[in-house]
């Protein structure tokens, strides 16, 4: 266990490095991009930041106060954060920063930028959670992970009341 929890916490260094620098980068150059700008008012972009970057604090909240963890390598989870917005889906962090990110670039009027977020950017970080994280959490918590994976949606949350 110890070992999976140090090789865990290396590679999510690593890719919240490598996918961390790109976004950084993105975010301060997006104003040099080429090609044609979104026809969206930036407050309309603004807004969606503000609800997204929101969502996506709540469920760093929520991760910290149910699985006693923080994103990445910060911290791992000690516990399976399966309620609240984890009862929804079990990424909501996923969804939350992949939302933000469109956002960003609906508020940067980039339509670049938001293609960037949508086919580099969000098919690499779904790959990283279902080949990996999704093993990696099925060997620190075992068959409670199980359940929790079979009766929650990984990223798209279910319509209040409906069943798979």
């Amino acid at each position: 266990m110890s070992h999976a929890v140090w090789v865990t916490t290396l590679i999510h260094f690593g890719l919240g490095f490598t996918l961390g620098v790109p976004i950084a980068i993105a975010v301060t150059t997006h104003q040099n991009w080429p090609g044609p700008a979104l026809p969206v008012p930036p407050r309309i972009g603004l807004a969606l930041v503000i609800l997204t970057g929101t969502a996506f604090l709540l469920t760093v909240v929520n991760l910290a106060l149910k699985g006693l963890g923080a994103p990445f390598f910060i911290a791992l989870s000690k516990k399976l954060a399966a309620d609240w917005l984890y009862a929804r889906t079990r990424n909501p962090m996923v969804l939350a920063v992949l939302a933000l990110l469109v956002s960003l670039g609906i508020w940067f009027q980039s339509t670049l930028f938001v293609l960037w977020a949508l086919f580099i950017f969000a098919p690499a970080l779904l790959t990283f959670v279902k080949v990996y994280e999704e093993k990696e959490l099925e060997i620190r918590f075992g068959a409670s992970y199980r359940d929790y994976r079979a009766r929650t949606p990984m990223l798209f949350p279910r319509i209040m009341g409906s069943r798979r």
